[in-house]
């Protein structure tokens, strides 16, 4: 008696053709001879596109991408096609409704047994409400960001009318505008970023950014937080997530941690080893600190931001003394 699933269906598998599998599949598939002549495409694809068969075959699956995508879908395709790596572009897609739809382009090559390139698989995905949904979002988070800094400019032109009536207040008025406007760059950092947002002209050295991102707090004037450790290159792939991170370690120390106590003190340490880097936020002179019962919202934040986007590991250590963060991501994160 057969004892698995594929000894049970292994003659049903056996009489299936590529093509009925194929057909079968939710997303377009398609495969192209070894020199990237597109030769085949199943259902799905003339269900979409609503070409005549076999219209696209050769290099006419180029006419059914968005015209400002084209080129970029060759240039990408025929690296994969040089290099032999792996083919993944998002494109807008011509719908069979006339309307262009964004699909998520990938493909492998199939090897011979020498190692030689025989074919390549590839698929289409409609991805056209996910990306809107994400078009969307990014909007809300730079209106959103926008009305913050709003707020930031808000303040500081509070505090210069309030100063007039009160001409003894003037040099504490200064100096707290100051720090409102530092928020609004540390904000900068902070704040997540679109493809079109994210460059900002910001310091390219990673203890400069922290720098400038804590800037706003006093303690770093006072000496009580120090950047000490090696130079190494930050754009703004690695700026946003480590920000984010760094100015809600900041918040939370004000409120309970080290920066709450007038001797309280952070150290922040940048070092690298073999492509890896560390990055250590130490406290020390605070109020007792104690493992909180459950994860915070600023917590998950962090996490997203260290492990999800730049693949890194982050651990906090509740030490008698003070928080301990270790950070460690790839140097190669750190920048595009």
């Amino acid at each position: 008696m057969p004892t698995t699933f594929q000894e049970a269906h292994s003659p049903l598998l056996g009489q299936i053709t590529f093509r009925q599998l194929a057909d079968a599949m939710p997303q377009m598939v398609w495969s192209t001879l070894p020199d990237g002549l597109h030769d085949y495409y199943n259902a799905r694809w003339y269900e979409f596109t609503g070409a005549p068969l076999g219209s696209t075959d050769g290099e006419g699956w180029n006419d059914m991408f968005h015209p400002e995508d084209q080129e970029r879908a060759w240039t990408v395709w025929r690296r994969s096609l040089a290099t032999g790596e792996p083919y993944e572009i998002e494109y807008r897609l011509r719908h069979h409704s006339g309307e262009y739809r964004w699909a998520l382009g990938r493909a492998l090559p199939v090897r011979g047994e020498e190692g030689q390139i025989v074919r390549w698989v590839g698929t289409c995905t409609d991805i056209h409400e996910h990306k809107q949904s994400e078009q969307m979002n990014a909007v809300l988070s730079r209106e959103l960001s926008h009305r913050i800094k709003n707020i930031f400019a808000v303040i500081g032109g509070i505090i210069g009318i309030s100063s007039r009536q009160f001409p003894q207040l003037e040099t504490l008025a200064t100096q707290l505008q100051s720090r409102v406007a530092a928020l609004g760059r540390a904000h900068d950092y902070a704040r997540p970023h679109s493809e079109d947002s994210a460059p900002h002209g910001g310091p390219s050295q990673l203890t400069e950014m922290l720098r400038q991102l804590l800037s706003p707090y006093p303690a770093l004037d006072e000496g009580r937080i120090t950047i000490e450790g090696e130079q190494l290159t930050v754009d703004d792939r690695g700026a946003t997530p480590i920000g984010l991170t760094f100015h809600e370690l900041a918040t939370n120390s004000m409120k309970y941690g080290a920066l709450s106590a007038s001797d309280g003190q952070v150290r922040i340490v940048v070092s690298s080893e073999d492509g890896n880097v560390t990055i250590e936020w130490i406290e020390t002179g605070g109020p007792p600190v104690v493992k909180p019962d459950f994860i915070g919202f600023g917590t998950e934040l962090t996490e997203i931001a260290i492990v999800a986007q730049l693949g890194g590991t982050i651990d906090r250590e509740w030490l008698p003394e003070g928080l301990r963060v270790t950070i460690r991501i790839l140097a190669e994160r750190l920048r595009r």
